[in-house]
């Protein structure tokens, strides 16, 4: 059966299909049916990424029906797409999800886990980020099929589009979210190539003509959530052009969705009645508005002023409604000025601490596209001379040719400044190469690629526009300080889909049936030539983006509990799909491997908290460490030996004499002392002292279990010892031990198991006499402080139970006695111990955990007026805890109201608190390490620094 070719663009804004039918050269947008009305459907070519959850009663039955049975890839029963979950969303708060898309490429949260809509109550159902791409796709889908039920979308050669910045782990999540909406097969292609792709299709005919004066393109790409940047050089080949992508750009979170919320920001402010600032969810209703009247302000026949309405909520929905007014020339200055200055200066764009964060979103911190725009023409400045035949001046090249799109230029006034500007610098006008309609562009140029590759259209080539390296290295320091970093090429630059390049000449050892672990980078920047696979290079952290890492257990095919070490090559290639796919094969059987990304928001983490991401191999051990091996199978090792219990105890000690003071244990140390107690772990159940000493120096070396190569994989094997429980049962410090390993290490537990820990937190806490009779045998006695520690640092657990945590331990707090001083010197301890634990468990900024899990805003500020009471003055540990449960993160959902703040902040001042409390209440700041050790009840392993 010939096939359609089928082009989807999934926007943040809006979706679209364009398609060709089989043996057609037209190109024709797809009307997609949708509701625009309750009960109501009509069809458009564009299709609002949006979902609308409504509430129960909300809408009757039968005005959600569409022509087609409902299916919703993200499981509701009942929810619009569409323009309906549009208009719905601006009128009632706090229920519409959108920019899905956006939070594909946001590693800080669980892209998987329901966080959607984003701020919502607790009564309104979530999806994630990837099953919401999913129900639009899943739309488009029902909607083809039925309007074409003998060619079913699944069965069609489609293209799906991409910014061109997506990393490997956003691509891998789009391709997920296809695959969930029932569409396994089909090829990514990113957006600025194929908007060019559109354009070329539609001048095919005069192409030469057209492009006889032009010898790089730049494609500025700025859609509702994303801005993406590609460079194209046209050479002249028998006076056919032939077109090659040179250059692409980094990921920005920065677009019109940004120049909405900078609206709704002054809009707030006006319509402002004293009563604080909007709730996320009212926000994001008032930010739906003014992007309405940013349309119109800057359309073509736009009037002088526009109206921007925010109804009032529940009963007060009309009579208490605001409105402001916003004139075109404000509107310009804010959006024309703010978002696109002239930069006469060139500046590149600012790393600032912070910028427009809302809605969980790390948005770009610098908001000016044409800053972003000098500092990408600085990464390509090589490549772009060598295209235009200048030669280096130091002076910046400018392209000659201009291609806008993406829904921001529709309005004229913002393509015409960024013309105007890039003519500035030039010192002449470049040639704007005119884009019929942004909004479709995208998408049609989806099927003219489609089209070229069967050689009916003209074609981009240039192969990968990313260099992949794997690093040798890893880390040697925090993440956040800028590094240069041995790496070795896999993937260079230029290479075609589907052409394999395997590092033939260089061999690594790997150890079958033991954790592997690969982190590898990809590389846009320019510096000359491309690189050759397998060549060695330096590269300067500011340059590369590192993508998820690849951590896996390979086994032999012949015999899976084979642990031999061989040798093997590292093979990779640019998928026929547009992914980065990488094999392990073996040198002498040609066994390969497929190496896969994950994803899920941990193991984002481990790639970005590492200390170290180069395996333990890459960094030699002390010179003693053998002698300190010996000491510790001695002790837990399989042949019995006659040990005295005094001998045990001092173990610790007897490293620190070989190893120095453990404080000054470095990562990789720490870990191989872990592995080597793990392969020993039956030896501690010989007596009570070697069980305490094996628990004690286990969860010291592996906290606080992540950030370092293979700590999943560790997890995972010390994990399997918990429902073992301890030997010594009896034994108070065994079971003080016990619970501190966990404490230290439930960093790398994933929410499963913290839940899990929970239910003996609450045993041991709260089980009455009758209840303690029927005690588990595994479950192990914890004491009320060491219950406390324990709960505060299980921060995967849901919000909901933060909540109901945080409510007991505001309960245990004593009343204030300023009477009796006796009675509030016994009540020191108690306000030491649930307070530093509150402050935990209500921390506005998790350390390991998402920020969707973190306690509920009301309720943390319920409980904050609680520590208020208290005097800050002879309650040291008040102070600190308000300061964690007040801090600044810039997400308006986890942040406590402007009225409360400036309280805390008057508190602590008056208190004498150290600098560093208020600090974190102000603004958006890290940690100082006095205050992180604190708060996690020891300092971290040397080397390893937590990011927010």
């Amino acid at each position: 059966m010939t096939q359609y070719l089928v082009s989807i663009d999934l926007g943040t804004t809006n979706t679209v299909l364009a398609y060709a039918a089989p043996g057609s050269g037209k190109v024709e947008l797809f009307e997609i049916e949708q509701l625009v009305a309750p009960g109501e459907v009509a069809g458009a070519a564009l299709l609002p990424s949006a979902r609308y959850h409504p509430a129960e009663g909300e809408l009757a039955a039968g005005e959600l029906q569409l022509p087609w049975p409902q299916s919703d890839a993200a499981g509701l029963e009942r929810v619009a797409v569409g323009r309906l979950a549009r208009t719905l969303g601006a009128q009632v708060p706090g229920r519409m999800v959108a920019s899905a898309k956006s939070w594909l490429s946001h590693p800080g949260v669980d892209r998987m886990a329901p966080i959607l809509p984003w701020g919502a109550e607790a009564d309104v159902t979530k999806v994630s980020p990837v099953a919401a791409s999913a129900s639009y796709l899943g739309h488009l889908r029902s909607a083809w099929n039925a309007r074409f039920p003998k060619h079913p979308l699944e069965r069609q050669q489609i293209v799906l589009t991409i910014p061109a910045s997506f990393d490997e782990g956003a691509r891998a999540l789009t391709l997920e979210a296809a695959r969930m909406a029932g569409l396994p097969s089909l090829r990514l292609v990113e957006e600025p190539q194929a908007a060019f792709y559109d354009w070329l299709y539609r001048h095919r005919a005069t192409l030469a003509a057209e492009l006889a004066q032009t010898r790089l393109v730049l494609v500025a790409d700025v859609g509702g959530g994303t801005t993406d940047f590609s460079l194209i050089k046209v050479e002249l080949e028998n006076n056919e052009p032939k077109l090659t992508r040179i250059g692409v750009g980094n990921h920005l979170i920065l677009g019109g969705d940004n120049m909405d919320l900078a609206l709704a920001h002054l809009a707030e402010q006006r319509l402002g009645r004293g009563d604080g600032k909007l709730s996320a969810a009212r926000l994001a209703q008032l930010t739906q508005r003014c992007r309405v009247a940013k349309e119109e302000l800057l359309a073509a026949d736009a009037p002088p002023q526009a109206t921007i309405t925010l109804l009032g909520s529940g009963s007060r929905l009309i009579g208490g409604s605001r409105s402001m007014t916003l004139e075109r020339e404000e509107l310009q200055r804010i959006v024309v000025d703010g978002f696109f200055p002239l930069n006469s200066e060139r500046e590149a764009a600012k790393r600032a601490r912070g910028g427009i964060v809302e809605f969980g979103l790390p948005y770009a911190s610098d908001p000016a596209i044409t800053r972003h725009l000098v500092s990408f023409l600085q990464q390509h400045a090589a490549a772009a001379r060598e295209a235009l035949g200048l030669a280096d001046d130091g002076n910046l090249p400018i392209p000659d040719t201009l291609l806008l799109n993406g829904g921001v230029f529709r309005a004229a006034a913002l393509a015409q400044r960024l013309a105007e500007v890039l003519g500035a610098w030039r010192g002449a006008p470049l040639r704007v190469l005119h884009n019929q309609d942004p909004d479709v562009a995208v998408a049609r140029g989806g099927v003219a690629y489609a089209l070229a590759r069967q050689g009916q259209a003209p074609a981009i080539g240039g192969g990968s526009p990313r260099s992949y390296y794997l690093l040798l290295d890893g880390e040697r320091g925090p993440a956040d300080v800028r590094q240069t970093q041995r790496a070795i090429c896999i993937l260079p630059r230029g290479t075609e889909p589907g052409r394999e390049v395997r590092l033939t000449e260089r061999s690594f050892a790997l150890r079958l049936g033991r954790p592997v672990r690969f982190h590898i980078v990809s590389v846009t920047a320019d510096a000359g030539r491309a690189p050759q696979a397998g060549e060695l290079a330096e590269l300067d952290s500011a340059d590369f983006v590192r993508l998820p890492p690849i951590s896996t257990v390979l086994r032999d095919s012949g015999d899976a509990a084979a642990r031999k070490e061989i040798p093997v090559q590292l093979e990779a290639a640019l998928s026929e799909v547009g992914t980065l796919e990488v094999h392990c094969v073996a040198s002498e059987t040609a066994q390969r491997w497929l190496l896969e990304f994950q994803l899920r928001q941990q193991d984002a983490d481990d790639a970005s908290d590492s200390a170290d991401s180069g395996g333990d191999g890459d960094i030699p051990p002390p010179p003693r460490f053998n002698e300190a091996l010996e000491k510790i199978d001695r002790i837990f090792g399989s042949r019995a030996q006659q040990v005295d219990s005094k001998e045990v105890r001092q173990l610790r000690t007897a490293l620190e004499n070989l190893l120095g003071s453990r404080e000054r244990w470095e990562t990789p140390l720490l870990r191989r002392l872990f592995d080597a107690l793990l392969q020993r772990a039956k030896g501690r159940r010989r007596s009570a002292e070697h069980e305490r000493v094996w628990l004690n120096l286990s969860g010291y070396c592996l906290r606080p279990g992540f950030g370092y190569t293979l700590d999943e994989w560790r997890i995972e094997q010390l994990w399997a010892l918990f429902e073992t429980g301890v030997q010594s049962h009896k034994d108070s410090q065994v079971c003080a031990e016990w619970w501190t390993l966990w404490r230290r290490v439930c960093g790398g537990l994933n929410a499963e198991a913290q839940l899990r820990l929970l239910d003996d937190f609450a045993f041991n806490l709260q089980a009455d006499e009758h209840e303690r009779g029927r005690r588990p045998i595994p479950l192990v006695n914890g004491s009320e402080e060491d219950m406390l520690r324990l709960g505060a640092s299980l921060e995967r657990i849901p919000s909901a139970y933060k909540a109901e945590i945080g409510n007991w331990m505001v309960q245990q707090l004593p009343a204030p006695d300023a009477n009796d001083a006796k009675a509030e010197a016994r009540t020191d301890a108690v306000y030491t111990r649930y307070l530093w634990a509150l402050g935990r468990v209500g921390a506005r900024q998790p350390f390991h955990g998402s920020a969707h899990d973190a306690a509920p805003t009301a309720t943390v500020e319920e409980w904050l007026h609680t520590i208020l009471a208290l005097d800050w003055r002879k309650v040291e540990p008040a102070g600190f805890a308000a300061a964690h449960l007040a801090r600044m993160t810039g997400d308006r959902l986890r942040d406590i109201n402007d009225e409360l703040r400036a309280e805390i902040l008057r508190r602590l001042s008056a208190a004498g608190a150290p600098p560093g409390w208020p600090a974190m209440v102000r603004e958006v700041v890290q940690l100082d390490q006095a205050s992180e050790k604190r708060m996690l009840g020891e300092a971290l392993p040397p080397g390893l620094k937590l990011l927010a």
